[in-house]
């Protein structure tokens, strides 16, 4: 697991337990390099990204009970892929973030400029 902090260089706190988030499926958006996708983004959802996901191949809004996964509405945290947080940038549908949950390695995909227009908090 690589180290766990933000894109602030502290300690990174948890994204979400409801729905349970994270490639560990801890809660938090830790990674490691199994983790393809760099699910690092916490995010909060929207109608408007949620469709845009469902439109472009992930559907994060239709629960798929076999793995566990409840689906998400607007309003649920979400550890994110960050190139697919970077798509919905470009497109202009990204969603806001939790920097102070957002892990460090996205800073190798988004820009922190990019992450602090988006920004919910601003530690």
């Amino acid at each position: 697991m690589d180290r766990s902090v933000n894109v602030f260089g502290r300690a990174l706190e948890r994204c979400s337990v409801d729905p349970v988030t994270g490639f560990f499926r801890t809660g938090s958006c830790e990674t490691c390099a199994e983790d393809r996708g760099v699910h690092t983004v916490c995010a909060v959802m929207t109608e408007e990204f949620l469709a845009f996901s469902k439109y472009v191949g992930n559907d994060l809004s239709t629960p798929r009970p076999e793995f566990s996964f409840p689906g998400l509405k607007a309003g649920d945290q979400w550890c994110l892929c960050a190139s697919r947080f970077l798509q919905a940038h470009d497109e202009g549908v990204a969603p806001r973030v939790n920097l102070a949950a957002t892990h460090e390695r996205t800073l190798d995909i988004v820009p922190l400029e990019v992450l602090e227009a988006y920004a919910l908090d601003v530690s």
